[in-house]
């Protein structure tokens, strides 16, 4: 791929002007302070970032409602919060020692502007420190060209976010989210080196893999064992230090509506997506635990793929159509994540944690149970 070495040309007088703004508006900061906020923990001490940096990253995405209360939080380090705030679990997650960040999305087109950027930053630090967070999740899956000035603006981004976070909050963590891959996946043409480098480790979105389908538009794994692990091949082959690699497996599915179902191979309906012919916009996600109550009532029950090494099942809605699902059980996640332990990459999470049924039923308990448990890698 073209462009992964990190550019660094003379600040023009606009960029300039622009970090002079992100220092004008960073010493503003202080007028809203931890200091001046009534906590809302019981213990005013869980309002304190989190200052500690484990050797093991469990980093867990979670979209809101109050699921959070039955997660394994004996694992997680890191709850990327991208659902409404909930000073509650921020102080439970504290008080367990993890920490918990915003997300941050921006339009690339507008972070061309240093003095925008500035503002951006500026106005998510404020943010951080008024909810007693203890960093920010970089989440941007937009189109970049290599030869934009969008690429460049990007790492920009990411370095400045890092310093001015770093300088502000102890301790805190900035992190940023990449794809399976970094060959130009869904035409993001992203510095991941110069980003790798700027933050404090990225995300590996080890799913969503069929999102461009180039061959026969047929149903196919999320993500599939070697597809995957070749991506975080060519990370490490690019010079990315395998610590600043966060492993993101799915606890959800594709349910695919088969145009055809033969011998198993389901045919499913061209979607175009960002130049590719069929992509699995064609299916539909599925949790995890929507999964687990419709595989009994399945035509084939669970199927396992030894190419994909990823597990499948069959079934037949009311209007008589054939339906597809594909997705990742303990089985499958617990080969993806033994590659976490023998090439020390900083750890493993999921894409998203609301996806388990948390209702304690002994089937739907024991399930939960074991997905969490897979994310403890044993070789």
């Amino acid at each position: 791929m073209s462009g992964t070495q990190l550019r660094s040309p003379r600040p023009c007088a606009r960029q300039l002007r622009g970090l002079h703004g992100l220092a004008l508006l960073l010493l503003a900061l202080p007028l809203v302070t931890n200091a001046d906020a009534d906590c809302p923990c019981e213990e005013p001490t869980l309002c304190r970032p989190i200052r500690h940096h484990p050797d093991h990253e469990v980093f867990v995405f979670d979209v809101g409602y109050k699921t959070w209360k039955y997660y394994d939080w004996s694992q997680i380090t890191t709850l990327a919060a991208f659902g409404k705030y909930d000073s509650e679990l921020m102080c439970y997650a504290h008080s367990k020692g993890a920490r918990v960040v915003l997300k941050g999305d921006v339009s690339v087109k507008d972070i061309i502007d240093p003095s925008f950027r500035a503002s951006w930053i500026a106005q998510k630090l404020i943010l951080a420190k008024k909810q007693y967070m203890d960093g920010i999740n970089i989440d941007i899956e937009q189109e970049v060209n290599c030869s934009s000035p969008e690429y460049d603006a990007l790492t920009a981004l990411v370095k400045e976010t890092t310093d001015a976070f770093h300088r502000e909050i102890e301790g805190s963590q900035v992190t940023f989210d990449v794809a399976w891959s970094p060959k130009n996946i869904d035409k993001r043409c992203y510095n991941y080196t110069g980003i790798a480098d700027a933050c404090d480790f990225v995300f590996v979105m080890s799913y969503d893999e069929q999102s461009q389908v180039w061959s026969d538009c047929i149903a196919a794994a999320n993500a599939p064992y070697n597809q995957t692990l070749t991506g975080y091949d060519d990370y490490i082959n690019m010079g990315i230090n395998p610590r600043k690699l966060v492993m993101g497996v799915p606890w959800y599915g594709y349910d695919y509506t088969c145009l055809k179902l033969s011998a198993d191979i389901c045919t499913i309906a061209k979607v175009p997506f960002r130049g590719a012919p069929c992509s699995d916009a064609a299916g539909r996600q599925v949790p995890y635990k929507v999964i687990m109550k419709q595989i009994n009532s399945s035509i084939s029950g669970g199927q396992w793929n030894e190419d994909q090494q990823a597990p499948y099942y069959n079934y037949k809605d009311s209007a008589g159509r054939f339906h597809q699902v594909w997705y990742d059980n303990p089985q499958s996640i617990a080969l993806k994540a033994v590659y976490v332990i023998q090439h020390g990459l900083r750890g493993i999470g999921m894409w998203n944690a609301n996806s388990l049924d948390y209702s304690g039923h002994p089937e739907a308990k024991q399930q939960t149970e074991e997905m969490w448990k897979v994310l403890k890698p044993k070789l």
